[in-house]
């Protein structure tokens, strides 16, 4: 079987699909970003969870199991923030598929193209506004009480 291709055509199918291909570069870096912050909190939470079944101190068990809440939070705003990336990276690549395609073949793809093209960009968006909330969640557990001790030491 042998399809008529117009190398000027081809060409500019290329060119119209490259272009998202950067924003799927994007979405790699977020996903690896995230991921890299979702092994560190499970990290933690083990660790934490080792000291919760060891310790006999019943104060600091309820710090740990408080933190683990916290934890178990940001566990899950990572892990649907991995979603929303992922989703993008479908669509994204959904869109370059329908404009080499359109352009190739010359048919209706455009609507197809931009309709992915906006649900990934949306869930991009819905990813970066979870990753902020993880990192503003994960400062709620920094510890001062050392730094305010440090202070009454001087005093």
């Amino acid at each position: 079987m042998s399809l008529p291709v117009d190398v000027a055509s081809v060409t500019h199918s290329v060119q119209l699909a490259v272009a998202p291909v950067f924003f799927l570069t994007a979405v790699a870096g977020m996903i690896g970003a995230v991921a890299g912050r979702l092994a560190r909190i499970i990290d933690r939470a083990r660790v934490l969870d080792e000291r919760v079944r060891t310790s006999a101190d019943q104060e600091l068990i309820k710090r740990l199991l408080m933190e683990l809440t916290i934890l178990r939070k940001r566990g899950r705003i990572a892990n649907f923030s991995i979603g929303c990336l992922a989703l993008c990276g479908f669509c994204i690549g959904i869109t370059i598929v329908s404009l080499f395609l359109g352009q190739a073949w010359e048919t209706q793809w455009p609507l197809v193209a931009m309709a992915c093209f906006l649900v990934g960009v949306l869930s991009f968006l819905v990813a970066l506004g979870c990753f902020m909330w993880e990192t503003v969640l994960a400062t709620h557990l920094l510890n001062f009480k050392v730094l305010e001790m440090q202070r009454d030491l001087l005093r």
